[in-house]
């Protein structure tokens, strides 16, 4: 069931909504070999080491996009979310232009009491903000929206990474 905004879009935008909405999970080739940056991520968060959480973002990012042949892509860890009266980002993703490579931001500490943000949210944000690089560059799609099939999708990816034994740990 498409969200409440669906209504609102023009009928070339819901084509593209429904093309996406459509495809409900991203099958890594071999997410094994992914799987042993997870835990040096959330050792690296509790560490409150903000450049070894960075490398690892980045060779998540760079194996992900490598595996499913997209164009690489920059990943960006910075210290304190930016926020304002609507809340707090807690990722950005910044479409390649104009030859520049895409980037995605992400935040390890919430804003408003500065804590290091919990590890499965911050991976969450990590793979949220690497399926709207994918939507544009692996599926080709003119435009990326919070759809069902995008939550489906961001979620195949967090599962094939993170096994559910370590999950209960956390």
């Amino acid at each position: 069931m498409p969200f409440a905004y669906y209504a609102r879009l023009s009928a070339p935008r819901k084509r593209i909504y429904d093309r996406s909405d459509a495809i409900e999970r991203i099958d890594l080739p071999d997410a094994a070999a992914l799987r042993p940056l997870i835990a040096p991520l959330e050792a690296a968060l509790k560490a409150e080491n903000l450049a070894e959480a960075g490398r690892l973002c980045q060779a998540i990012a760079s194996g992900i996009v490598g595996q499913l042949g997209a164009p690489p892509l920059r990943v960006a860890v910075l210290a304190v979310r930016p926020s304002h009266d609507w809340g707090e980002l807690h990722g950005l993703y910044l479409p390649e232009d104009e030859g520049r490579q895409a980037v995605i931001k992400l935040w390890m500490r919430t804003a408003k009491n500065q804590r290091v943000v919990a590890f499965k949210s911050f991976l969450r944000t990590l793979l949220h903000e690497l399926c709207h690089h994918l939507d544009y560059e692996h599926y080709k799609l003119e435009e990326t929206f919070h759809t069902e099939g995008f939550y489906k999708r961001e979620s195949s990816l967090f599962h094939q990474l993170v096994p559910k034994a370590h999950m209960a740990d956390v």
